[in-house]
């Protein structure tokens, strides 16, 4: 029965950690032919870019541009830009460019890694950045500035340069890939809402229902409840149960020994 107790934890194990890798999938670029090929102008004009997508736009030096992006409870979400510079003959020195990060509430989110300023020398021919956010939590208290389920925005803007430079024509790249954080970093509780935009339109005004769905991951927010803890905990529930009921078969020996007579 020992061995038994053992196969059947090896095998309850080997799901649990199946179900944690399927949990976490590694992001592919999306060759989604709807990704935008314009930026906003503002949190309220923000262009809408599902994780994945290749999110482009012209622009001219100076400009704040933006995006926006779903991230569920349980995320880990990392944005990456890259800004393709004018020629360096036109270019009068060093510019320096930002990435940040804002959730539902638009607070700026802190970058766990990742470079989301940098600055490109007057030879340069692009410039990248990229901030890997904190993972998104089901909940958090009010005077926490945690990352929440909801969309979050992406601004990128020059932020030092010559005053010759303004004005000059930059291409830009974004992507956000969103990927499973898994049940280590699971927490209990959730939002009655997520966090997304507002109306921003008249039709928004007329169908916030439609404009709320269209802020939405594509599988639907999670309920914040379901994690994979729930396959360890059962697994060890389950191994443990086992485990007992070995000990006790080995424990309890083979009944009345032989040269104990039997009770009158």
């Amino acid at each position: 029965m020992l061995t038994t107790a053992l196969l059947a934890g090896a095998l309850l194990g080997g799901s649990a950690a199946a179900a944690v890798a399927d949990e976490s999938p590694s992001p592919s670029p999306s060759t989604d032919a709807a990704a935008p090929t314009e930026a906003g102008t503002s949190f309220r004009t923000a262009a809408a870019v599902r994780p994945g997508q290749l999110a482009t736009a012209g622009a001219s030096t100076g400009d704040y541009l933006y995006w926006v992006f779903p991230a569920d409870a349980g995320q880990n979400a990392t944005v990456r830009a890259e800004v393709a510079l004018p020629p360096s003959a036109q270019r009068h020195g060093a510019q320096t460019w930002q990435l940040d990060v804002y959730d539902g509430l638009r607070r700026r989110q802190a970058c766990t890694y990742g470079a989301s300023t940098a600055t490109a020398q007057k030879d340069a021919e692009s410039v990248e950045l990229a901030c890997h956010l904190r993972t998104v939590r089901a909940w958090a208290e009010q005077s926490s500035n945690d990352p929440l389920p909801g969309s979050y925005y992406v601004r990128l803007t020059v932020t030092g340069l010559a005053d010759d430079d303004l004005g000059l024509p930059v291409r830009t790249e974004v992507r956000a890939d969103v990927a499973d954080a898994g049940g280590a970093r699971a927490v209990d509780g959730s939002l009655t809402a997520p966090l997304v935009p507002g109306a921003s339109t008249a039709e928004d005004v007329k169908q916030p229902k439609q404009a709320a769905a269209a802020a939405a991951p594509e599988d639907g927010w999670a309920s914040g409840i379901w994690s994979s803890r729930w396959i360890w905990t059962a697994a060890g529930a389950a191994l443990a149960a086992l485990t007992g009921l070995a000990g006790y078969a080995l424990t309890r020996g083979a009944g009345r020994p032989s040269r104990v007579p039997p009770s009158a």
